[in-house]
């Protein structure tokens, strides 16, 4: 019955029809998003330097077979400037899930402002997946009837797969058992068609287990709206965190994962997290006052000055240069700075020498004032914008904590290199204790001041005095402190934290400064906005 041979030009009540052969199904995909070589081999690298990501992979991995492929979208998700979520029909029906949940965070509004702090920077993004975590379990447990649902598809697909398989087959051992005539003998003919009968149901169980797999939504889903919320929250506080302190981006894109990592844990633990936003609004006062900085404009005559500025000097004072018996009198005063110049406004404003924070570390300074801030917060947080003063200026920075005589830190910041964020810390973080000595630090201050006039010839630094308390100094470091300060020029500036007595007249930081301040109200930066206009 079978055993006739066929042929191509016979009816197709004899010959059959040929089964279409049934084509490999396309590569299916296992990443939710379009990304590159590029693209993994940053998650690659940030996955590796991440001890807290990998803890939560492992977390996942009883709770879904393939977390390392949700967890490679979700960062990607927020790493990426421009996500793009491939089509579910592309998708290997075993990823479907991920395909959902990556879908319903891409979808949710709240997605545009995760991704403003996130996009580009693998720290963030990283920050991100983990803020997710306890979501990401609660909908992986909330997804099981959906994965056992595409664990069937998938299962059909596979047999489909082998269907076709067995159909290519046999179709090519009919081929060789074809003649020169192209017949083809009625035993493989009647094969032939046997495959593709058992075929077919598995190709359409197939199909229609697809199209369940893809119609179905994933339980919880809405749940990805909260853990961007969440996740937003935690990304915008460390950005935030970071520019407090500040840490700019450039800086931030130049540190290693574990650097970044350790820093921000330093920042968000203990009291420093509590001074954050002090620092903040300290750094935000500081850079308005520089932009009023000049108030007048540079070269408006207010005055005649004495000095040796031949560019500024007076007609009268050119005029001896015309006399011949009067030159020399010219010469002399301009050689002892004596000549009469016009004095402007806006110039020569500032000192050029470097800008050093003496804050006192002493045990008193520990006391909270107002809204729970310490004195030693305010100290802190006013040199810390010093910082940021000096290096607008292209100045050195100094930070000098001091207590009792035999406990100083000096925290030296040149100008010419990048603040070490975590040098910065350290110097936010000590904390000395013990008493009050003046005379051990503003000499430690002079003995830089002369270093660096020394080295650079540079004069007119400024120092600037933090503290609570006032203490007496012998007359003999008083003369010296005065022949310092006239030979090299720098001022200095004092503020009383949290005791009027210690601005007050008749005070030993009164005899030490020309221009001293008190604060009483901790939660006002703007006591000490007139440094920053002068400095």
């Amino acid at each position: 019955m079978g055993g006739a041979p066929t042929r191509p030009d016979e009816p197709p009540e004899r010959a059959g029809q040929w089964p279409a052969p049934t084509a490999a199904p396309a590569a299916r995909h296992t990443g939710a998003l379009v990304a590159d070589r590029l693209d993994r081999l940053t998650w690659r690298d940030t996955y590796e330097q991440s001890p807290a990501l990998r803890e939560l992979a492992e977390e996942l991995a009883g709770l879904h077979e393939h977390t390392a492929d949700l967890l490679t979208d979700v960062f990607l998700a927020a790493y990426k400037v421009r996500p793009r979520l491939r089509e579910a029909a592309g998708m290997d029906p075993s990823r479907l899930v991920n395909h959902r949940v990556v879908g319903a965070l891409l979808q949710s509004p709240h997605f545009a402002e995760l991704h403003r702090e996130t996009a580009g920077d693998a720290y963030a993004a990283a920050v991100a997946v983990l803020a997710q975590g306890s979501t990401l379990r609660r909908m992986l447990d909330d997804t099981r009837p959906a994965r056992d649902r595409d664990e069937r598809a998938e299962r059909a697909r596979r047999s489909a797969e082998d269907a076709a398989d067995a159909v290519a087959e046999t179709l090519r051992e009919a081929a060789g058992e074809a003649g020169e005539d192209g017949t083809v003998p009625g035993p493989a003919a009647d094969a032939v068609r046997r495959t593709d009968a058992s075929v077919r149901p598995a190709t359409e169980q197939a199909v229609s287990q697809a199209r369940q797999a893809l119609a179905a939504a994933v339980p919880g889903a809405g749940a990805a709206r909260g853990a961007l919320v969440r996740s937003t929250a935690a990304a915008g506080e460390e950005s935030a965190l970071m520019r407090a302190w500040g840490v700019g981006s450039g800086e931030l894109e130049r540190m290693a994962f574990d650097e970044r990592a350790r820093l921000a844990e330093r920042l968000r633990g203990g009291r420093l997290a509590q001074w954050a936003e002090l620092i903040g609004r300290f750094r935000q006062m500081a850079e308005g006052e520089r932009a009023r900085k000049v108030e007048n404009a540079t070269g408006e005559l207010i005055g005649v000055t004495l000095g040796d500025d031949l560019s500024r000097v007076v007609p009268s004072e050119l005029a001896l240069l015309g006399l011949p018996e009067l030159r020399a009198v010219f010469a002399a005063r301009y050689a002892a700075g004596e000549l009469m110049l016009y004095d402007r406004r806006g110039e020569h404003t500032t000192g050029r020498g470097a800008v050093i924070a003496c804050v006192d570390t002493s045990h008193s300074m520990y006391e909270a004032g107002p809204g729970g801030i310490t004195r030693e917060a305010w100290a802190k947080a006013c040199a810390l914008a010093l910082l940021d003063q000096a290096r607008h200026a292209g100045r050195d920075f100094v930070g000098i904590l001091f207590s009792a005589a035999d406990r100083l830190r000096v925290f030296r910041f040149p100008a010419d290199r990048p603040a070490d964020p975590a040098r910065t810390v350290d110097f936010a973080e000590t904390f000395l204790g013990g008493g009050t000595s003046y005379q051990r630090p503003l000499s430690a201050a002079s003995e830089l001041l002369e270093e660096e006039f020394n080295d650079s010839a540079r004069t007119r630094g400024d120092i600037v005095m933090l503290t609570d308390d006032d203490c007496g100094v012998t007359p003999e470091w008083m003369r010296d402190w005065n022949d310092a300060k006239r030979r090299l020029g720098f001022r200095v500036f004092g503020v009383g934290i949290g005791a009027p007595r210690v601005a007050a007249a008749g005070s030993v930081l009164e005899a030490l400064c020309d221009n001293l301040r008190s604060v009483e109200d901790f939660t006002d930066v703007h006591a000490a906005a007139d440094l920053f206009r002068v400095i």
